[in-house]
C-alpha cells in the first residue's frame, strides 16, 4: 500500500508540474503572438483563475503515469501518455464544454497541432520530473 501511495503521489505531483509548463508554454506561445500568426485564436491571459484548473487537471492526467508505459524514453513515454488529454481537449472539451466545433476547429485550423504539441509539453514534462523524482512510477520495480 506504501508503495501505491508513493506512485499516485509521484505522478499526481508529477503531473501538477507538467500543467503548469504546459500552460506557461500556452501562454508564452499566445504572448508573442505565435497562434495568432498560424491563425489559432489561442492567447490566455495568464491569472490564477486561468491556471488553476490546468494545474489541477494535469495531476489527475499524471495519473496516467502509474501504468507501465514506455518507462525506459522519457520523451516517447510523454508524448504517448499524453494522447490521453489531447483526445480528450479535442474531442469531448472543445466541442462539448467550449463550444469551439469537433478538434476546437472553431479557434483555426491548426488548433489540433497546437493542443498536441502543448499536450506532449506536459507529457515529457511529467514524464521528466516523474524520473527525476527517482521513481518510475510506471515500472514493475
Amino acid at each position: 500500500m506504501k508503495r501505491f501511495a508513493k506512485k499516485t503521489t509521484i505522478s499526481f505531483g508529477s503531473g501538477c508540474l507538467g500543467g503548469l509548463v504546459a500552460s506557461l508554454a500556452v501562454w508564452l506561445a499566445g504572448f508573442y503572438g505565435l497562434t495568432e500568426g498560424l491563425g489559432v485564436t489561442m492567447a490566455p491571459a495568464i491569472s490564477v483563475n486561468w491556471l488553476y484548473p490546468r494545474v489541477v487537471w494535469g495531476g489527475l492526467w499524471g495519473f496516467l503515469f502509474v501504468l507501465p508505459v514506455f518507462s525506459k524514453s522519457i520523451v516517447r513515454r510523454g508524448v504517448v501518455l499524453s494522447f490521453g488529454p489531447t483526445l480528450f481537449q479535442l474531442f469531448v472539451f472543445y466541442p462539448h464544454l467550449a463550444g469551439q466545433g469537433i478538434m476546437g476547429l472553431g479557434l483555426g485550423a491548426l488548433t489540433p497541432l497546437f493542443v498536441f504539441v502543448f499536450n506532449a509539453v506536459w507529457g515529457i514534462s511529467t514524464a521528466f520530473w516523474v524520473r527525476f523524482a527517482g521513481e518510475e512510477v510506471g515500472s514493475n520495480r
